[in-house]
């Protein structure tokens, strides 16, 4: 077997295991169809990106796999609740999401609100298990990680940059703050989620973050070229939208050649950082970071 289909495999039994956890803990009967909306927002859709990390991080730690599933799902949930949200009327108003109707046009934008409202709570509620699947401590450590990439130090506050900002053009300093904070913070919230799982030594948890952050950077950069090279189909969301919402991102402010290198110069940072990790089981992070930047879709 290659590295690659060893990788493919490891990747479809991460899907398949957070689909099913997803499918479990995401309640259907919430009451006046709140569960239907939650369960449209969030199953059978997306790139699930954000829980490979958790896991291929905490594979590189040998740590909890229960933990790793719970703070998984988690920050699945917490990216599904902040897509419901971006694509109703009052912010990005969208109406299609991994391709088919967003949440607020299949449920009504009142519908969509507290279907996101829900899923992040649910997302702590996740974390922590009565049942003590889940050591306090390491809790209390993933709420704190999640709580502080989604709020006003993240992505809450990445997306009040984002709206400010339309119209107004950016330098390239202000436009990578914002997407640290927007799209970046996630995603490097969940390596780090994945790393305290386990046995991290301070220089391992340094590493990680920095390829965390340098993953996250390198995602939004793709998607920014995305959103002027593919269709509609192909993403399975509204191509063209920046620009037909007058948003700076990395090609209107770098161009397209520009933001391509500034994508490849971000996983060179991010492979760089593995390299000093001091952990000898990286390869699926290093493929994670080849798939960010290689995707078409």
């Amino acid at each position: 077997m290659t590295a690659r289909q060893a990788f493919d495999g490891w990747m479809r039994e991460t899907l398949d295991r957070t689909e099913r956890a997803l499918d479990a803990w995401v309640p259907g009967d919430a009451p006046a169809a709140l569960g239907e909306a939650m369960r449209y927002g969030v199953l059978d859709g997306g790139k699930r990106l954000r829980p490979m990390l958790v896991a291929a991080a905490s594979d590189a730690v040998r740590g909890n796999p229960q933990a790793a599933l719970r703070a998984a799902v988690a920050v699945e949930l917490i990216h599904a609740y902040s897509l419901v949200h971006d694509d109703m009327p009052c912010m990005d108003n969208d109406v299609m999401r991994r391709g088919k109707p967003t949440v607020h046009v299949r449920y009504g934008e009142a519908g969509a609100m507290l279907a996101g409202d829900a899923m992040q709570a649910l997302a702590f509620e996740v974390l922590t298990p009565a049942d003590g699947e889940v050591e306090p401590a390491l809790q209390a450590r993933l709420c704190g990680l999640l709580a502080r990439a989604s709020g006003c130090s993240g992505m809450a506050g990445g997306q009040a940059i984002d709206l400010a900002s339309i119209g107004r053009p950016l330098a390239e300093a202000e436009l990578r703050e914002m997407h640290r904070r927007k799209t970046g913070a996630l995603l490097q919230a969940s390596v780090q989620m994945g790393a305290a799982t386990g046995d991290c030594s301070p220089a391992a948890w340094s590493a990680l973050s920095d390829y965390g952050a340098a993953i996250g950077l390198a995602f939004q950069v793709v998607d920014d070229i995305l959103d002027v090279t593919q269709a509609s189909d192909t993403l399975g969301k509204t191509a063209g939208k920046d620009a037909e919402h007058n948003k700076p991102t990395y090609v209107t402010v770098l161009g397209l050649e520009a933001a391509q290198a500034e994508a490849r110069a971000l996983r060179r940072e991010a492979q760089a950082a593995l390299s000093r990790s001091g952990l000898s089981d990286c390869g699926r992070l290093e493929q994670l970071a080849d798939l960010v930047v290689e995707r078409d879709r």
